[in-house]
């Protein structure tokens, strides 16, 4: 900033930066041992994107299989604010995969790029479990659940599926397939090429089919498209987002870091050992869904 300070005292044009927001990951709550995609870790890389002067655009780089649509909604509603508060346009780039949530973050972009070989899409909902309910009974393990509320207790995997639990998922499932829907056709509006019974399966495409479909606008990388938009002087500053990549309970070897010191404090062992233990699951959940579209 200060050199582009210098070069207008002097006369000169500076180049122009565009600021790129990296979405990576799945889209999730927050928590556990992986970065993922949420509002609270990425508020602050919003506000500095869009805070930087003179930028002629904000860069969405996307590679998210998906995950919660809360955060999608809400990472996707903070860029689609100050975007119209500071009248810069926003540009979304796909990599690998820009797929269900991660499409919905694409959407919040006024322009949509992608690689040929982008996977994009899944514009639907989907909700997986297990049924564990037949390995218990060889076991001789007895289930027990009270509450308080006869609908209190939904799709428990240790107990039998109950079809009347299924119509309440989908249920759900449907308002959020609405809200989805709905921020396609507001997003996209009259850039969609097909018919909606078509684009709203769920189904997924190659970057190539999409842009057919009207659901991205072009193909190509960012800085060549940035280049090629901006000219051959354009500054990609990445923007740091804030990311924990260790459990809360790890710390250092040193005084403070326990009763008698060491890796882990011994009052907080109990809480590590959780938060690995949800982290494994978490990872296993995100292979999960990176595996849906073959990566």
């Amino acid at each position: 900033m200060i050199v582009n300070r210098v070069l207008k005292a002097l006369g000169r044009t500076p180049a122009p930066v565009v600021p790129v927001i990296r979405l990576s990951g799945v889209i999730s709550a927050g928590g556990g041992l992986r970065p993922g995609i949420h509002l609270a870790a990425l508020a602050g890389a919003i506000e500095r994107a869009f805070a930087v002067p003179d930028r002629p655009a904000v860069a969405l780089a996307i590679n998210s299989p998906g995950g919660s649509p809360v955060q999608s909604a809400l990472v996707a509603g903070r860029i689609r604010q100050l975007a119209e508060e500071k009248g810069v346009p926003v540009l979304a780039f796909c990599e690998d995969v820009a797929a269900s949530g991660g499409y919905w973050l694409a959407c919040a972009a006024d322009e949509i790029w992608a690689d040929p070989s982008s996977i994009v899409g899944s514009i639907g909902v989907v909700s997986a479990g297990f049924g564990f309910h037949a390995l218990i009974d060889r076991w001789g393990i007895e289930r027990r659940v009270h509450t308080a509320g006869e609908r209190k207790a939904l799709l428990d995997p240790f107990r039998p599926e109950d079809p009347e639990d299924v119509v309440r998922l989908k249920r759900i499932q449907v308002e959020i397939h609405d809200q989805f829907k709905d921020m396609v056709r507001r997003r996209r509006g009259g850039r969609l090429r097909a018919e909606e019974s078509e684009i709203f399966t769920g189904d997924v495409w190659t970057g190539r089919r999409a842009l057919e479909l009207g659901l991205v606008d072009g193909l190509g990388d960012l800085r060549t498209v940035l280049r090629g938009r901006f000219g051959d002087k354009i500054r990609l500053r990445a923007v740091p987002t804030e990311r924990r990549w260790l459990p809360r309970g790890l710390r250092l070897m040193g005084p403070g870091s326990g009763r008698g010191g060491g890796l882990i404090g011994a009052d907080r062992l109990g809480d590590w050992a959780a938060e690995v233990g949800h982290g494994v699951v978490a990872a296993a959940e995100e292979r999960a869904l990176w595996a849906r579209y073959g990566l």
